[in-house]
């Protein structure tokens, strides 16, 4: 097969956008991961066709790009034949080409299209030969990629996979946002972060959020989610049904809201409010990641939709702005806590507060070795001030 398209140098694919982290903060000890499941690998609304770019999931380092058809794709970045990464090679929006020998792989199914270097004394049929793929989907803008486990081959059965998360709106018009930051912890750290309760009069003081002052006691129901909700991805609770904090500004603006939290595993938690004002639904809806880029280090990853003032121009500029506050919050706590956790001490998990936390980890162990129960076998109620 001659070259007959224009090849893209891969170098000059766009690279994710994230928030800037501190370039001194280290990260702490490893944590084990959970693969067999979908995780967002970057934003792929932007990725146009012909595009490609690099990012790394699961400690593997991966090439994602769009092919010319549009459809996505994502391989590791790593030639089979002699190691040196695909994305230093080339992409004409068919084919992915390897800088080295020039071996060329079509990207969705990973298979090698032409070895250049064989004559007609060689037998050797280069369609036998496959670079690592993965399936990748995308959904609310983000290229999500399922990372099947350690050495269970390539995927041959994609329609077996689970259904791909996806943020749930409840109208048919509404507005987005995102945001990214990367975190300096493992993914361990970075979801019972995400999961505690107790640390926003602290870490998220702000006149329009809380202060410290606004501290009071609460009381939450939770409940099981079984394997089969949210399209079969594993177990995790909920945060029943409830009016959400009055020591929350925004909440206000929504009259009397009512407020569901899920933590599904491995990483996701789903935020819906949703109230009735003058006879109108108002809704606003978030779906929260926490992503394993190392052992060590994880990515997290916002979604919010709503229709509150969604004709608005400027409203998702505000939401952005603000979120990007919030979570700069919680980012620069982490950035902190790295440093103490770089000594691998001890949890100190308390009731009732840190209680997901210690459901978290159960859950986690039971998704990694297929034994035990779920340790919210019924409905509870937890107390803390916050």
């Amino acid at each position: 097969m001659g070259v007959t398209r224009k090849m893209k140098p891969i170098a000059a694919g766009r690279a994710p956008e994230l928030v800037q982290m501190d370039a001194a903060a280290k990260p702490g000890p490893p944590a084990e991961m959970i693969f067999g499941d979908w995780y967002p690998a970057l934003r792929a609304d932007g990725l146009k066709r012909g595009d490609t770019a690099t990012t790394t999931l699961l400690g593997f380092a991966m090439l994602l790009g769009r092919k010319a058809d549009g459809a996505l794709f994502a391989m590791r970045d790593l030639c089979p034949h002699r190691g040196i990464p695909l994305s230093a090679g080339w992409f004409d929006g068919e084919t992915v080409m390897c800088k080295y020998h020039g071996w060329r792989f079509e990207p969705c199914s990973g298979r090698c299209e032409e070895i250049p270097s064989l004559t007609s004394h060689d037998h050797l049929e280069p369609t036998k030969i496959y670079a690592n793929s993965f399936p990748v989907r995308e959904a609310d803008g983000y290229a999500w990629v399922y990372v099947p486990p350690v050495g269970a081959g390539r995927v041959m059965n994609e329609s077996a996979l689970p259904v791909v998360p996806e943020l749930p709106k409840f109208t048919e018009r509404y507005r987005t946002a995102h945001l990214q930051a990367e975190l300096p912890c493992n993914v361990d750290h970075g979801i019972i972060g995400l999961m505690d309760p107790a640390h926003g009069p602290f870490v998220h003081q702000a006149w329009w959020w809380r202060s410290a002052g606004s501290i009071h006691e609460k009381t939450k129901k939770f409940e099981p989610i079984d394997d089969n909700e949210h399209g079969g991805f594993g177990a995790g609770f909920r945060m029943s049904p409830h009016a959400p904090s009055s020591n929350s500004a925004p909440y206000k603006l929504l009259g009397k809201p009512v407020t569901t939290i899920d933590f599904v595993l491995p990483n996701r938690r789903y935020e819906t409010i949703v109230a009735e004002k003058n006879g109108r639904k108002l809704w606003f809806a978030s779906l929260t990641t926490v992503t394993p880029v190392t052992a060590s280090t994880c990515r997290i990853d916002v979604l919010g939709a709503w229709n509150i003032g969604y004709w608005v121009p400027g409203v998702p500029s505000l939401v952005r702005y603000f979120g990007a506050k919030f979570v700069g919050q919680d980012q620069q706590t982490i950035v902190e806590q790295a440093r103490g956790l770089r000594s691998n001490p001890g949890l100190m998990l308390i009731d009732d507060a840190d209680k997901p936390a210690k459901w978290y980890f159960a859950l986690k162990q039971r998704r990694l070795t297929g034994k035990g129960e779920h340790p919210l076998s019924e409905p509870v109620e937890l107390h803390w001030r916050s």
